[in-house]
C-alpha cells in the first residue's frame, strides 16, 4: 500500500497531536503514524497514578486550546488525558495506529520523504510519502535502564518507571528507587505512602524546589535575567528546606533555571519526599556498586537487602533506529544537533518536535513554528 500526503508525522504523543492540529488549522493535509493502539500512550498507559503536570497549566497548553478555567493550576494525569481527548476531537486529528515505522529516507528524485511502516494488525509493510517529514517521537520514546553489575542475578521485580502504576503491590517490601529526578522522587514518596520500606539512589547534585517556587521562577524569567531568578529561587529553597547535604542531597554549582536552559534538566519539584528523607522514612543511598541476588552493595560500603528495584533513570530517543536520512538534523544519540531556537528544522523538509527539553511549552512552540514554516513553503512565499 502506498499513500501520499503533504506531511508525514511520526508519533501521536502530545508533540504529534500539536503539530497535526496546527497543520489542520492551516488546511495542510497530514498523516500521523503511531506504533501504539492509542494517542499519547505514555500518558494513557504508562504514567503512574499520582502524576501531575509539574508546571502550571498556562505553560502546558497545546496550540489553539487553553485549559478550562476550572482546571487546577497543576493538572493531574486524568484531567490532562481528557484535555488531549478533547483536543483530538476539536481539531479532527485521526492518527493511524499500530504503524511501527521501520525506515524513513529522502528520495532525491521525487524530492519527497518515503516512510515504511509495519501494520501491526495485517503484518504488511505500508509506504507513506510526503513532501515533509515531522519526527514527533520525542525524547521519551524508550525507557533507559543503565548497566549495573550483577543486576541479572536479582531475585525480584525489576521495573522501569514507565511500568510503575502505584505502590500497592509493594506494601511491606524493601524497595530501591534508582534515579532522583522528578519521577524517582515522586515514586519514592508514593511507595512510602503505600507502606513500602523505601530507599532512593541519589547519584549526583540535584536542585529541589516546590512547585510554587518554580512557578514564581517561570514568571520572573519573563522580566529578569536567569542568574537573578536563580538567586531568588535558591534563597526561597534554602529558607524552606535548609541545608540538605547532611541528608545526602547535594546542590549543583549552577542554578536551577540556568541548568534548565543550558542542559534541559529540570529541578525536582518536591511532593513531600524531602520531609520523609529528613525523618529517615526514605533512605538516601549512594551509587550501586554491585548486586548479588537480593543483596545490593553501594559505593559508600553500605549493603542492604531489597525485594524490588524501580529504575527511574530516564528515557532515550529511538530516532536512529529508523531514520535513514536525517537532513543534518540529529546527532548520533538521536537528539537535535543544533541548540535552541534553531533545533527544529533540517534540510529537505525534515522537522522535529518535542526534542527541545522544554516540556509541553517547548512542544507548543515547535509545533507552531513547523506548521507556519511548511505553510510558507507550500504557498511559495
Amino acid at each position: 500500500m502506498r499513500q501520499e500526503t503533504v506531511v508525514v508525522i511520526v508519533g501521536a504523543g502530545p508533540a504529534g497531536l500539536a503539530t497535526s492540529a496546527c497543520l489542520n488549522v492551516l488546511s495542510i493535509p497530514n498523516i500521523i503514524l503511531e506504533r501504539e493502539d492509542c494517542y499519547a500512550s505514555l500518558w494513557q498507559k504508562k504514567a503512574y497514578d499520582r502524576l501531575k503536570l509539574h508546571l502550571a497549566k498556562n505553560f502546558c497548553e497545546l496550540p489553539h486550546m487553553p485549559f478550562p478555567v476550572t482546571a487546577p493550576t497543576f493538572v493531574p494525569k486524568t484531567m490532562f488525558v481528557k484535555y488531549l481527548r478533547d483536543y483530538v476531537a476539536k481539531f479532527n486529528i485521526d492518527p493511524m495506529y499500530q504503524r511501527s515505522v521501520e525506515s524513513a529516507l529522502y528520495d532525491k528524485t521525487e524530492r519527497k520523504w518515503v516512510v515504511k511502516a509495519k501494520n501491526g494488525v495485517s503484518g504488511l509493510v505500508e509506504e507513506y510519502v510526503g513532501e515533509f517529514l515531522v519526527v514527533a517521537t520525542g525524547e521519551n520514546s524508550e525507557g533507559y535502564v543503565p548497566r549495573v553489575f550483577g543486576l541479572d542475578s536479582f531475585k525480584g521485580p525489576v521495573i522501569h518507571s514507565i511500568q510503575y502504576e502505584n505502590g500497592k503491590k509493594f506494601n511491606g517490601k524493601n524497595v530501591l528507587v534508582v534515579g532522583s529526578g522528578n519521577s524517582g522522587m515522586e515514586i519514592a514518596f508514593d511507595l512510602y505512602n503505600w507502606g513500602a520500606q523505601t530507599s532512593i539512589v541519589i547519584r549526583g547534585p540535584v536542585h529541589v524546589l516546590t512547585k510554587e517556587i518554580v512557578q514564581l521562577g517561570m514568571y520572573l524569567l519573563q522580566y529578569l535575567p536567569c542568574s537573578i531568578v536563580d538567586r531568588i529561587a535558591l534563597m526561597c529553597g534554602k529558607l524552606l528546606y535548609g541545608d540538605l547535604s547532611e541528608y545526602g542531597i547535594q546542590r549543583p554549582v549552577k542554578g536551577p533555571f540556568c541548568i534548565k536552559q543550558e542542559l534541559g534538566r529540570s529541578p525536582v519539584i518536591d511532593v513531600g519526599t524531602v520531609a520523609r528523607i529528613k525523618t529517615r522514612d526514605i533512605q538516601v543511598m549512594t551509587t550501586i556498586e554491585d548486586i548479588n541476588e537480593n543483596q545490593i552493595k553501594f559505593t559508600d560500603g553500605t549493603e542492604k537487602h531489597f525485594d524490588a528495584i524501580v529504575f527511574a533513570t530516564g528515557f532515550r530517543s529511538t530516532v536512529r533506529k529508523w531514520l535513514k536520512d536525517d537532513g543534518g538534523l540529529f546527532n548520533e544519540k538521536g537528539m537535535p544537533k543544533h541548540k535552541k531556537p534553531n533545533h527544529w528544522k533540517g534540510d529537505n523538509g525534515i522537522y522535529c518536535v518535542g526534542f527541545a527539553s522544554a516540556g509541553l511549552f517547548g512542544i507548543s512552540n515547535d509545533a507552531k513554528n513547523i506548521a507556519n514554516d511548511i505553510f510558507r513553503i507550500v504557498r511559495g512565499t
